[in-house]
């Protein structure tokens, strides 16, 4: 019976142990396992939101057009006798490009020439009568009558010397008309009127359309303009470098030309709200013609004095667009921003920060509100960043594509047998 009463209080003994190591590893299980929750700092590009001057990179469509376009027209009547180009030429200023019927209005001057000279021969006929009659009056040799139709006769002489000058110089001017110019430099077009028609005053010829410079006229949002101009201050217009880029076609190239703002409108147009603006663009291998559409970009165009962060930073959260703000432990927190132009690689802030904050602007792979943050520094270059957060994102497809491969070998090998 002792022996009995020994052994159940042996056994007592080792279940009351036993229950009380299991209580004492249940006690410890929660902090083993918190222990292992624990994670590192997340180590990312951190910055603090200051304002600064972030550069624009806009473009604005235009309808390609040459301001210096010339249409020639007939000056005179007469019949086309030459045409001296081929249709779409390049033809220089000043070159002759029609010959209307010259004999004809070169007549007319030999005509007019010979009607001076009448004239200057009758003036100089009417002054020696004048000056003889003036010599007798003073002897009382002829009345007062007689001198004053002298000097009636001189008066008329000189007005027909006149008269003739002016004859000829119209009908040299005609006969200049024959001739028909360029009066610009560019590409001609096909003539509009076959040698041997007879042609009058307004018949349209040709068109010369300057190429080399480029013209090209656009409009910039009102708020693109002031911002423009409070950039210029006391420089000028030239001072801004303009880029025009043109579509290429079957699969060529696109045409890039550069160039210069030459002018920026002082009103705005109370329809569209822009304000008008042109720059030149040099074009001396005709890359660009008049009637293509294209994008005019201007370097230089800034926001000034705005809150901006890389793109990369944005986020998108349950209330819309977010960052990732830390606190004073370096734990990041979520917060709802309100987006503003995006430059380049920069997205403007409009609201939600503030300056002074910490912001992460690294690659936001693997964060998320709570997590501590070991912030490393911002070099402020945003295009690098985000040419490491996609060489990143592809070379963790390319391991998980190397996972996915291997198991699936993996799996075939198993399958064999």
């Amino acid at each position: 019976m002792e022996k009995i009463f020994r052994h159940g209080r042996t056994t007592l003994l080792v279940l009351t142990a036993g229950l009380l190591l299991a209580a004492c590893g249940q006690d410890d299980a929660p902090q083993q396992a918190a222990g292992s929750q624990e994670r590192p700092p997340h180590p990312v590009e951190v910055t603090v939101i200051a304002r600064q001057d972030i550069p624009l990179e806009k473009s604005y469509p235009s309808l390609l057009s040459s301001e210096n376009e010339v249409t020639l027209v007939a000056r005179i009547t007469g019949f086309l006798e030459q045409r001296h180009f081929e249709p779409g030429q390049l033809v220089e200023q000043g070159q002759t490009l029609y010959t209307i019927e010259p004999d004809l209005y070169r007549a007319t001057v030999n005509q007019r020439e010979a009607d001076l000279q009448s004239a200057r021969a009758e003036l100089s006929r009417a002054q020696r009568d004048a000056q003889r009659f003036e010599q007798l009056l003073s002897q009382n040799s002829v009345s007062r009558q007689q001198y004053d139709q002298a000097r009636a006769e001189l008066g008329v002489a000189q007005a027909g010397v006149a008269q003739a000058e002016a004859a000829l110089a119209s009908a040299r001017i005609d006969l200049g008309y024959a001739e028909v110019t360029a009066p610009v430099a560019g590409m001609i077009s096909l003539s509009q009127v076959n040698v041997g028609n007879l042609v009058s005053p307004g018949t349209e010829l040709a068109i010369v359309t300057p190429l080399d410079p480029l013209e090209v006229r656009f409009q910039l949002p009102q708020r693109d303009a002031f911002e423009l101009r409070r950039q210029l201050d006391d420089q000028p217009t030239t001072s801004i470098l303009a880029r025009l880029q043109t579509p290429g076609v079957s699969g060529s190239e696109d045409a890039n030309l550069e160039g210069r703002l030459d002018f920026l409108g002082s009103r705005v147009d109370r329809d569209t709200s822009t304000v008008q603006a042109s720059a030149t663009f040099p074009n001396p291998d005709a890359q660009v013609l008049p009637g293509q559409f294209a994008r005019v970009s201007l370097e230089g165009l800034k926001r000034f004095d705005v809150l901006a962060v890389p793109e990369i930073a944005i986020g998108q959260g349950l209330m819309g667009p977010q960052v990732f703000a830390l606190d004073e432990q370096s734990v990041a927190r979520a917060r709802t921003v309100e987006l503003g132009e995006v430059a380049g690689p920069w997205q403007i802030i409009r609201g939600g920060l503030k300056v002074g904050e910490r912001v992460v602007v690294g690659d936001l792979a693997g964060i998320e509100p709570g997590v501590t943050i070991e912030p490393q520094p911002f070099d402020g270059d945003a295009e690098k960043l985000i040419e490491q957060s996609m060489q990143s994102s592809a070379q963790q497809q390319g391991e998980a594509a190397g996972g996915v491969e291997s198991e699936q070998a993996e799996a075939g090998g198993d399958a064999a047998p």
